[in-house]
């Protein structure tokens, strides 16, 4: 299932950032918030999703576990679109 993954804001420090965006899946904008372990593109992410999300994503017969494991891959490999004057950590 195709997932873009959004980063509006990030802030932290050199071992955590609270993240917060938005993914689009099957056309569709949803919000989440992360903590992520080691910055942006770092070793772990922990992803939040309200439950109101999870309801809609689940009405559209998609396995909310599985696309929150692949948001958090795509947080963990840096595979996500930033905005305008963020630069990933490895810049």
């Amino acid at each position: 299932m195709p997932v873009t993954v959004f980063v509006k804001s990030a802030s932290g420090s050199a071992v955590a950032s609270k993240l917060s965006g938005y993914f689009v899946v099957k056309g569709q904008e949803f919000r989440f918030t992360a903590i992520a372990f080691g910055r942006i593109g770092g070793h772990n992410a922990s992803v939040k999703i309200a439950k109101t999300t999870i309801d809609k994503i689940v009405k559209m017969h998609i396995d909310p576990e599985q696309l929150q494991l692949t948001i958090q891959r795509k947080l963990i490999e840096g595979d996500i679109v930033l905005p305008e004057g963020i630069k990933p950590p490895s810049e």
